[in-house]
C-alpha cells in the first residue's frame, strides 16, 4: 500500500471547525489520523483539550462517528464501541481513542492496561502536550523535568517538574502489545505511516504523538511544527516502533547539540541553569546509549 504523505493523502476532513489554540498540536495530530482511517473510524476522546474544542453544541467537529468518554475510561469504551460493531456485524471499521497525556499516563492507563491485556483490535493515541493543558497546565507524569506548570512552579529551591518523563512507549511494549509506535506532528509523514500501519495490524495498537501546545509549552502559534522537529533531532523524543518482541528506530538523533536552543526558547524551560540543562542532557545520553545497543537502526 503507498505509504501516506501530505501529497497523496485524501482531501476529505473529518475533524474541522473546532475551536483549538492557534498552532494546537492535538488538532493536528487527530486531523491527519482521521485522514489516514477515513470515514469508518469511529473515535473515542475522554475529557481533555480535543474534546472540549471538539463538541461545541450545536457543531460537532467529527465528520465521523465520535462520542466523549469518562475521563479514566477511553479505552474500555473503545473496547464496548468495536465489540457492538461486531454485534452488528459491521465490516471495514476501525475504533480509534485520542486521549492526552493525563487522561493516559496517569487517568487513563488502568484502562489502556486492560485493552491491551485483551488484544482487543483498535488504535489507542496518545497525543502528548506533556501536561494538563486544557485546565490551565498541571502536570501530568509526561511533563518532561525542569518543566514549569502551575503544579510544579519554580523557584529558588525547586527547579519546576522534579521528576522524569514517564516512558509510556516502553511501559506498552512490556505488556506485549501487537503494535506500538513513537511519532511526532513534526514529521507527519512519518506518523500517518505508523497510523495506517496500526490499521493493518491486527489486535491492539497504540502510537505516542509528540504534540507540542503552545500556550503551554510558551512558544508562538507559528512555531509548534518545528519544535515538535527539535525534539526529535536533539534526542529528546526518538521515533521508533516496537513489534514482535523487537524495538526499531524510524529516525535517528540529528543534533545533539541542538537540545539546548530546544530548552531556552521554550518559557516553561526559562528558569532552568546550565547546570540543569547539563543533568537533561545527560539522561538523554544515557537513554540514547541504551537505545544504540538494543534498538534496531532505521
Amino acid at each position: 500500500m503507498t505509504r501516506p504523505t501530505a501529497r497523496n493523502i485524501t482531501e476529505d476532513e473529518y475533524f474541522f471547525g473546532h475551536k483549538a489554540c492557534a498552532g494546537c498540536g492535538g488538532s493536528l495530530a487527530v486531523r491527519m489520523a482521521l485522514k489516514v482511517l477515513g470515514s469508518r473510524a469511529v473515535a473515542v476522546l475522554p475529557a481533555g483539550c480535543m474534546s472540549a474544542v471538539g463538541f461545541n453544541f450545536p457543531q460537532l467537529c467529527f465528520a465521523n462517528n465520535a462520542m466523549i468518554s469518562t475521563f479514566a475510561g477511553t479505552a474500555s469504551m473503545m473496547t464496548g464501541v468495536e465489540a457492538g460493531l461486531r454485534a452488528r456485524g459491521e465490516k471495514d471499521y476501525q475504533v480509534v481513542g485520542f486521549a492526552g497525556d493525563g487522561g493516559t499516563a496517569d487517568i487513563g492507563i488502568q484502562a489502556l492496561s486492560g485493552a491491551i491485556d485483551r488484544n482487543d483490535n483498535m488504535i489507542y493515541i496518545c497525543y502528548d502536550n506533556e501536561a494538563y493543558m486544557n485546565t490551565g497546565t498541571q502536570k501530568s507524569s509526561l511533563t518532561p523535568f525542569g518543566a514549569y506548570t502551575t503544579t510544579t512552579p519554580a523557584g529558588v529551591k525547586i527547579r519546576g517538574n522534579i521528576r522524569e518523563k514517564k516512558n509510556m512507549f516502553e511501559i506498552v511494549a512490556a505488556h506485549g502489545i501487537p503494535y506500538a509506535a513513537t511519532a511526532s506532528i513534526g514529521y507527519v509523514d512519518d506518523y500517518m505511516a505508523k497510523v495506517r500501519k496500526a490499521s493493518e495490524v491486527k489486535g491492539m495498537k497504540y502510537i505516542h504523538v509528540l504534540a507540542p501546545c503552545p500556550t503551554g509549552w510558551g512558544i508562538r502559534p507559528d512555531e509548534t511544527v518545528e519544535y515538535a522537529r527539535m525534539a526529535t533531532d536533539c534526542g529528546l523524543w526518538p521515533l521508533a516502533e516496537y513489534g514482535c518482541g523487537e524495538y526499531s528506530l524510524t529516525r535517528s538523533m540529528k543534533d545533539p547539540g541542538l537540545l539546548r536552543a530546544y530548552i531556552r526558547g521554550q518559557k516553561r524551560f526559562r528558569h532552568l541553569r546550565d547546570p540543569d540543562i547539563e543533568y537533561i542532557e545527560s539522561k538523554r545520553d544515557a537513554r540514547w546509549e541504551h537505545i544504540n545497543r538494543s534498538w534496531k537502526a532505521p
